[in-house]
């Protein structure tokens, strides 16, 4: 057993962060309704799909009243408040595709936006905290967690396909609670030098990981153009945008305008944690991506994932001690993350680079369009990525960087056992 490390005066523990014990990083029970002072968010907020596709969200946002946000008192209520303002102001920006954007969002919806933001900490844009863990609840509330007994509060257009893209990550989310249950356990195994205790840990993790990438592949019954569309049409930012070279104006918060990144897998606090838990260390370009977005989490969560940075080194622990077992699960668990993230390139490849491609092929070819979400996929997705990346390439570069984690006696082997499933996804 390694000596005790005496800077650690208390157990590590998850309670200050805001982890549910049962659904991890997913806020529990969302709230279904506001205060009825609110119902007119609520009432253009649920129609958002009819509404663009018909065109007529822009005129519906005109007519709302601007609402003050002090009548917001609990956290639940704000989190639905935001995810209702976010829903309205993607739907108001993209009603009319790439080329129908627009410079400024109104102040009825803007200032509480605003608002409502800065309550929470968290910037005035649909974030993954909104459309996946605030974004649920169950038809039966005694069932089961699992797709067939949940539902989205709002949507945004893109049918069964999108609540099968939101429902499926909500799922992805549930997969990993048993991990995050698991850090303190490996933090203060590592701290007190309990070598046992922080192997079974891992090995609890690496199957959580497992199910994590099992769940994923839920994704495969969804229909790509639809899922092209929503994940980046809608959830286009107004950062590093050609279509909004600008950003966007905040009426009546300032005059200049604001750029943010839009929803993306990248703001999931999940690997963040895996990340810093098992010590991968990403390349400058994409490791400064990775920490911009944990601006688009929920506070107590980027705490969580900041402060799991800033205790002792799990890899060199096990570098530390002549334990095989311990070896072992540490390998397991890097194993597993870089099988999650080599799955995930795949479901990229098929969900938004193949589909955006197919699309700019049709509107090329000026072929008779039968689905006009086809028409206004955005063109500039064959690059870039729901949150401003280079897609393809910044996943790549991120999943050959989980490579290096491994211990150095494990390398080799890691490079010849697994060579041949990377070069099936490049």
């Amino acid at each position: 057993m390694a000596a005790v490390d005496p800077d650690f005066k208390t157990s590590f523990c998850l309670d200050s962060y805001y982890v549910s014990d049962e659904l991890g990083f997913i806020l529990p029970e969302p709230l279904v309704e506001l205060p009825p002072y609110y119902q007119p968010w609520m009432d253009v907020a649920v129609r958002v799909p009819d509404l663009v596709q018909s065109h007529e969200l822009r005129s519906h946002i005109y007519k709302m009243p601007l609402l003050s946000s002090e009548f917001l008192q609990k956290h639940r209520e704000l989190r639905l408040a935001h995810l209702a303002l976010s829903v309205m102001t993607m739907g108001y920006v993209w009603q009319e595709g790439e080329k129908g954007t627009v410079e400024i969002l109104p102040r009825n919806l803007a200032v509480p936006y605003w608002e409502v933001s800065q309550r929470l900490g968290f910037p005035p844009i649909f974030t993954h905290a909104d459309g996946v863990l605030a974004n649920w609840k169950k038809k039966d509330p005694q069932g089961p967690f699992d797709m067939e007994n949940l539902e989205l509060l709002v949507s945004l257009p893109g049918g069964d396909s999108v609540r099968g893209f939101f429902m499926v990550t909500l799922l992805v989310e549930l997969a990993a609670v048993p991990a995050l249950r698991s850090i303190p356990t490996v933090i203060n195994g590592v701290r007190c030098g309990e070598t046992e205790a922080v192997a079974r840990a891992l090995e609890v993790i690496s199957q959580s990981i497992q199910d994590m990438t099992d769940t994923l592949k839920l994704m495969q019954g969804s229909r790509p153009y639809h899922i092209c569309f929503m994940i980046n049409s809608n959830f286009l930012k107004w950062k590093d945008n050609s279509s909004m070279p600008k950003g966007l104006i905040y009426e009546g918060v300032q005059a200049e305008p604001m750029e943010f990144s839009g929803g993306s897998a990248a703001q999931s606090s999940l690997l963040h944690c895996f990340d810093e838990l098992l010590g991968v260390k990403h390349e400058e370009k994409s490791g400064a991506f990775l920490t911009r977005m944990r601006n688009y989490m929920p506070p107590a969560h980027k705490k969580l994932i900041q402060d799991i940075s800033l205790q002792p080194s799990l890899r060199s622990f096990v570098q530390q001690q002549a334990n095989e077992q311990l070896n072992q699960a540490f390998h397991l668990c890097v194993t597993k993350l870089l099988a999650l993230r080599n799955y995930h390139i795949n479901v990229v490849s098929r969900f938004i680079t193949v589909p955006a491609a197919r699309a700019r092929q049709i509107r090329n070819q000026s072929q008779d369009l039968q689905c006009e979400t086809i028409s206004r996929a955005p063109i500039a997705l064959e690059e870039r990525g729901t949150g401003g990346s280079g897609i393809m390439i910044f996943l790549k570069t991120v999943r050959d960087k989980t490579k290096d984690a491994f211990l150095l006696e494990k390398s080799k082997d890691v490079n010849s056992e697994t060579a041949q499933q990377f070069n099936n996804s490049t």
